[in-house]
């Protein structure tokens, strides 16, 4: 069946069909984009579908996102997305705005215990008995013309995920509904709390390792690693090459040679940034003690994994009482946030990271389990 596909290319034309939009119950959204060399996605095509028709946004030919913006934070209007972490950069780049509230068709599927983390090819195929075409994803989007492949994909994307929406939503008793939007909601606010690049060094490899005043070192260069990511838009790894950061950290070099000789150091850091970086660590490696940040902890003993599968049976329980994959129900980083809080001997305390339904469906059979963990056989 072919598709009806509308192309939107000025800001009138937006304009009036986001006034459209606006009066509807859900719009399906999805996104386009290039991000090779960058930092941050560049828009190239932006598509909406409303239920029968595909509308196909140039972004490179819209001066004024005021429209769209309205439609993303209109909570009368359900965003339908699928696995949508970039499609939200790249429309809150465009447009200042997150859409909300946010249905992510791949994790209703998970609620649906369909599968966790479908693509959307597999979901497509499992729910609307539709094999997409493959090979576009990776094709070159800001060129212009699209090619006739290239716009049939990105229709056929729009249409089938309002078709994929309109089916799983009565799927979904209300309880799972509101839980889909509300890691919706979650998603959106993750994007919202911008990593502060003083914080990156926590999630180095290896940090744990280091001392206090090495530590202050690290968290300098990754800290300036962020900040020049962004300033310069291009990845982080061609600002500074993310193995380097934990041997400069440790050895501290204070001359161009031995910077070079750095594990996976990149020439071309060292004749662009070499000097700069010295002079970083050089004065980060003189701050007072009393400046340093906290020892990291170390990574949980090998004594705490059966801990922790006890934990994670609490979700995986839980998740086969509610039809729902087990992924869904417990992330490994939260768990081990939680141990960590007083392995081995507790008191333990819930993560912030155990938030809303799971905190309040499971957050007291963790810490009843903890608590009675010195009594397990």
């Amino acid at each position: 069946m072919a598709i009806d596909i509308h192309w939107i290319r000025d800001d009138d034309s937006l304009a009036q069909h986001c006034a459209q939009w606006q009066t509807l119950p859900f719009v399906a959204l999805d996104t386009e984009f290039m991000r090779v060399d960058t930092f941050y996605p560049i828009a190239a095509l932006l598509q909406i579908g409303d239920g029968s028709r595909a509308y196909l946004i140039d972004p490179l030919l819209i001066d004024d996102w005021k429209p769209l913006s309205a439609l993303l934070e209109n909570t009368d209007v359900i965003k339908v997305v699928h696995a949508c972490s970039e499609d939200l950069e790249v429309l809150l780049r465009l447009t200042g705005s997150l859409p909300a509230p946010l249905f992510d068709t791949q994790l209703a599927a998970a609620y649906l215990n369909l599968g966790f983390s479908m693509g959307y090819s597999r979901l497509v195929q499992e729910v609307l008995n539709i094999e997409l075409p493959k090979g576009e994803t990776r094709s070159d989007w800001l060129q212009r013309p699209l090619s006739e492949t290239q716009i049939s994909y990105a229709a056929e994307d729009a249409v089938h995920l309002a078709e994929v929406y309109s089916l799983l939503r009565p799927r979904l008793s209300d309880e799972k509904y509101a839980w889909v939007l509300e890691d919706g909601a979650e998603l959106v606010a993750n994007l919202r709390r911008e990593t502060d690049p003083y914080e990156v060094y926590r999630e180095a490899k290896l940090a744990w390792k280091l001392s206090r005043a090495q530590l202050n070192v690290l968290r300098e260069l990754c800290a300036w690693r962020e900040q020049q990511a962004r300033l310069r838009n291009q990845p982080r790894n061609r600002v500074l090459r993310e193995h380097s950061l934990w041997p400069l950290a440790k050895t501290q070099p204070d001359n161009l040679a031995a910077l070079a000789k750095i594990e996976d150091m990149h020439p071309k850091t060292v004749r662009q940034d070499g000097e700069f970086l010295l002079d970083l660590i050089q004065k980060a490696g003189s701050v007072s003690q009393d400046l340093w940040p906290p020892a990291l902890p170390e990574p949980l003993p090998i004594e705490a994994s059966n801990v922790f599968k006890r934990l994670r049976a609490i979700g995986q329980q839980q998740a086969e009482r509610l039809d729902m994959a087990p992924e869904l129900m417990l992330r490994k980083k939260t768990l081990e946030a939680l141990l960590k809080t007083g392995f081995p001997d507790g008191p333990y305390k819930l993560p912030d990271s155990l938030r809303g339904w799971r905190r309040e469906l499971m957050g007291q059979m963790l810490l009843d389990s903890l608590a009675n963990a010195g009594e397990q056989p």
